[in-house]
């Protein structure tokens, strides 16, 4: 029977088991949090960013979740610099063109501020600069890409917390908690 396991990633958490990285004291990893032997992250997140992972002993459900060509949709809670206008939603919305090509559309809209865990390290504030939250779904997931769209609108990503993948999503799971979906 295939297990499925979803884990809210804390910030600064790498999305693998093991750290093969810099030398001196190791970041931490998956392995001090899911102690599940033979599941393996279906996608990944940045070091910087939280949120869901999922995780799987299945390598066809695995792929059919992270592969671009399968349209995962993936739903996003970004805290940006700045107050978007109604252009920069609408170019999110359409898809926008970095250096690797345009991104498909997504679905946007700016929401009040979600009530989210304190994060640690805290985000940045600064009392001349104003930031909003959006909601962001996406449905490819290239390295960077909620944040590559965002700065390329002009809305420098603060925060980024991945709230769902497809159906599932990080309701009722404290950071660094996991539960089988």
């Amino acid at each position: 029977m295939t297990r499925v396991i979803l884990f809210n990633k804390p910030f600064g958490v790498l999305s693998q088991f093991t750290d093969k990285g810099t030398e001196g004291s190791p970041r931490p990893t998956l392995s001090g949090f899911v102690d599940v032997p033979g599941v393996y992250p279906a996608g990944r997140l940045d070091r910087d960013s939280e949120g869901l992972l999922v995780l799987t002993d299945n390598g066809r459900l695995q792929a059919r979740i992270a592969a671009p060509k399968f349209k995962q949709p993936k739903t996003y809670l970004v805290q940006v610099e700045g107050i978007p206008d109604d252009r920069q939603l609408a170019d999110l919305r359409a898809g926008v063109v970095l250096k690797d090509g345009k991104t498909l559309p997504a679905t946007c809209e700016q929401i009040d501020p979600p009530g989210l865990w304190q994060r640690d390290p805290p985000v940045r504030f600064r009392k001349t600069v104003p930031d909003s939250w959006l909601s962001l779904t996406i449905r490819e997931g290239r390295n960077r890409q909620v944040r590559r769209m965002t700065a390329h609108v002009g809305l420098p990503c603060l925060r980024l917390v991945r709230w769902s993948v497809g159906d599932w999503t990080l309701e009722g799971l404290a950071p660094g908690t996991w539960r089988d979906a």
